[in-house]
């Protein structure tokens, strides 16, 4: 089996359509069929069930699908460490993100690991918490960050970092006569959240927060980042829930935060890794994390004061 058996598979796999995938791998029709027939003798299977107006994958291609990709991205990370060792990295570490992590204290981490360990590159991929689950397991990542700690046997998942979950309000919207925000009074209007699949700890925290009221929540827009949803709510177009140092590192003038009533509900963002004793480099990028959070601001306590001062007559 050769890598143009894998390429010319893909391209199948992901067109459905001979034709298509021979023109996006600037190949004539015939040989693409000639390639992925030696395939399916090779692996003793038939991996795409074709009819004069279909294309489909069996149930064996689709198994193989989900293989292929692996060997690729492994591919590219073995080409990346060579390209970082010929620039003077000594080692490296894989971080997988998923869902909406704050911004300023992973810049402050980043910071640190520049500054103290220059010679290890850090490569960051951003991904649904699932493939980050899987990634970790197939050693396509060696640490990730995400805000659920709902990963499964294999994998461990340590709280780093907390953050106040804050009403995004648009500037002038009725809900500013409130200091605090009763979650009964927010659920009268428009809500747009993040999207579950793409940011999927991220909304299941926030859920768990909205199932304290027993009312169904009116969402009109689901998002697959935090800016946009600060973007949608300094349009006017609903209220957002976000992590308080979001909202103060988009210095939004048309955003206002506003905590809920009640006691503060916080997101937090855990470190995920293999359930596995860490390496001496591992070891050092997780005491950096946790150096990170002991030298933590109280980020909301500054956002509230930045905005209160805007607020407008009750």
């Amino acid at each position: 089996m050769e890598l143009r058996h894998l390429r010319c598979f893909l391209a199948v796999a992901e067109e459905l359509h001979f034709a298509r995938a021979a023109e996006r791998l600037h190949i004539e029709q015939s040989p693409l069929s000639r390639t992925i027939k030696e395939l399916e003798e090779e692996l003793g299977m038939t991996l795409f069930a074709r009819t004069t107006r279909s294309t489909r994958l069996t149930r064996a291609g689709a198994l193989f699908l989900t293989h292929v990709p692996r060997v690729f991205a492994a591919l590219e990370q073995a080409r990346d460490s060579v390209k970082a060792a010929a620039n003077g990295f000594h080692g490296q570490v894989r971080v997988a993100l998923s869902d909406s992590i704050s911004t300023s204290r992973f810049s402050a981490f980043l910071a640190m690991c520049r500054e103290e360990e220059p010679e290890t590159e850090i490569r960051l991929f951003q991904v649904p918490l699932a493939q980050q689950i899987k990634g970790l397991h197939d050693d396509l990542y060696d640490i990730g960050f995400a805000q659920s700690d709902e990963v499964g046997d294999g994998v461990t998942a340590m709280p780093v970092w907390s953050d106040q979950l804050m009403v995004a309000v648009p500037a002038r919207h009725p809900l500013l006569t409130y200091k605090r925000i009763p979650l009964e009074e927010l659920l009268r209007y428009p809500l747009v959240l993040c999207d579950p699949q793409a940011c999927e700890g991220h909304a299941r925290q926030v859920e768990r927060v909205l199932r304290h009221v027993d009312m169904e929540p009116l969402i009109v827009e689901r998002v697959v980042s935090c800016d946009l949803m600060l973007a949608l709510v300094a349009a006017g177009f609903a209220l957002g829930l976000i992590g308080a140092a979001h909202i103060a590192a988009s210095r939004e003038p048309s955003v206002v935060a506003r905590p809920l009533m009640g006691r503060a509900p916080m997101l937090t963002t855990y470190l995920l890794r293999l359930d596995v004793e860490p390496s001496e480099a591992l070891s050092r990028f997780i005491d950096r994390v946790q150096a990170i959070q002991s030298a933590d601001v109280d980020v909301p306590a500054v956002v509230l004061r930045a905005d209160i001062s805007e607020d407008p007559a009750p």
